[in-house]
C-alpha cells in the first residue's frame, strides 16, 4: 500500500512539473492533464504549483502508512 501511495504522489508531482515546463517552454503539450481542463483557464501556473506541493506531501505522508 505504501508503494502505491508513493507512486500516486510521484505521478501528481510529475504532472505539476510537466505543467510548469509546458507553461514556460511549450514542451509536454500532450502529456499534461491540467492543460485539458477548460475551467482552470488562466490559473494554470498556480494549479501546477499546487500539484507539485501536493505530490510531495503525499510522498512524505506515505511514510506514515504501515504495510
Amino acid at each position: 500500500m505504501k508503494k502505491i501511495i508513493e507512486t500516486i504522489g510521484f505521478l501528481v508531482l510529475l504532472q505539476g512539473a510537466g505543467g510548469l515546463l509546458y507553461e514556460w517552454t511549450g514542451w509536454f503539450r500532450f502529456w499534461t492533464v491540467v492543460r485539458h481542463v477548460d475551467f482552470l483557464g488562466d490559473r494554470m501556473l498556480f494549479v501546477n504549483l499546487v500539484l507539485i506541493v501536493a505530490g510531495a506531501a503525499v510522498m512524505v505522508a506515505a511514510d506514515a502508512v504501515k504495510g
